[in-house]
Formats: structure tokens, sequence, C-alpha cells
């Protein structure tokens, strides 16, 4: 019999799963974050996040399980990520569609990525949904309210301008790096906040 634990020394684990929705480029970025961060990730992509990948990115979803440490088919229920004796630190959906936001608030678990986020919610550990649409009707509103109810962190990948960003790359990773920090994952991809630098002639 083997046993499961993160004790000292261990390194951190965190699933990761991509969906259909607009934005693959957050997955994928996040992914090669926590691999420069040695952080294990376990992968799942859904079939239309594939598509999305190919049409966003011009990548496989071979291209973005190669990111990761392990990766599995989504309708791989035995997988170890579907139990929660398989400790991770957490787990991101980035995009999180509405489709996977709507089964995710009814712990409707017909696919391994919406298992490996009830398995998150049940064990206690954070659940970070990118939610990417827009705008929101009051249906979304409410499933959004319905996941953080039931403990789930809405994290829309909204960027922030103070840091003057002049690439798309600045503006995924200060969403990424944000992402990561709610984890509890330090690391220097977006900028901290230190107030208005009065000497600074254009904040006058």
């Amino acid at each position: 019999m083997t046993t499961n634990s993160q004790g000292a020394g261990q390194e951190k684990r965190v699933v990761i799963g991509i969906t259909g929705a607009s934005g693959a480029i957050y997955g994928v970025r996040l992914l090669m974050a926590l691999e420069a961060a040695s952080i294990e990730t376990h992968l799942v992509i859904t079939s239309q996040g594939a598509v999305t990948l190919a049409h966003e990115m011009g990548m496989t979803s071979a291209d973005a399980q190669a990111l990761a440490t392990h990766a599995y088919a989504p309708q791989d229920l035995a997988a170890p990520i579907a139990s929660g004796s398989f400790e991770t630190h957490g787990m991101v959906i980035a995009p999180c569609s509405i489709k996977t936001l709507s089964a995710v608030a009814h712990s409707y678990t017909d696919n391994l990525l919406v298992r490996a986020a009830d398995v998150t919610l049940k064990e206690g550990r954070p659940l970070i949904l990118a939610v990417r649409e827009a705008p929101f009707h009051l249906g979304h509103l409410h499933l959004m309210v319905r996941a953080a109810e039931i403990g789930a962190v809405i994290f829309p990948p909204i960027p922030a301008f103070y840091a003057r960003p002049t690439t798309i790359e600045a503006l995924v990773d200060q969403s990424v790096g944000r992402i990561m920090a709610r984890l509890g994952l330090s690391n220097d991809l977006y900028a901290v906040w230190r107030g208005l630098d009065v000497t600074d002639p254009l904040v006058r």
C-alpha cells in the first residue's frame, strides 16, 4: 500500500484546467510559470479547450501537455486528481467557460476537469475560476455567486493598468501572477501597487 503526503520537502502540486473559453493563453502562461517555479502540475484540457488552443495560439493539446508534469484526458475519471486522497495545493481553471462554471456551481461532475474541481472544493483547497465572458447576464452572475458560496474564488482575468503594460504578455502575466499569489505562490510576474509616485509628472 502506498501513501500520499505533501510533507516537508515535497513539491507542491497544482491542478490546471483549460476550457473552451477565449483566453487559452492564461492557462498556457500559468503552466509555464509553474514549471519555471518547479511546481508539479496536473493538466486537463477539454475538447473545446483544444479547439481554442489551436485557434488562438496555434498549439495542439500535446504542445500544452508538454508544459505540464502530468496530463489527463477529460474522460479519465480514474485519474489521481479525481480523488481527494491525492493532495494538491489547489486548482485553477484558466480560462473558465460559462459551461464549466455552471458545472462547478452545480457539482455536475461528468468529466475529470469538473470532478477535480469538485474534489478541490470538498477538501477545502483553493479553486480559482478565471471566468471569461463579457458582458455577464444575470444567469452568469447567479452562477458565480453559487460557485463562490460553495468555496470557489471567482477571478476573471481583468488586467491592472497601473504598471503601464505595453505588451499582451505583460497584461497576461499581471493576471497570472495575481492568480499564483492567490494560491500562496510567490512570484514576480505582477507589479505590486506601492502608491502614486508624486515625483512622476504624469500623475500630476
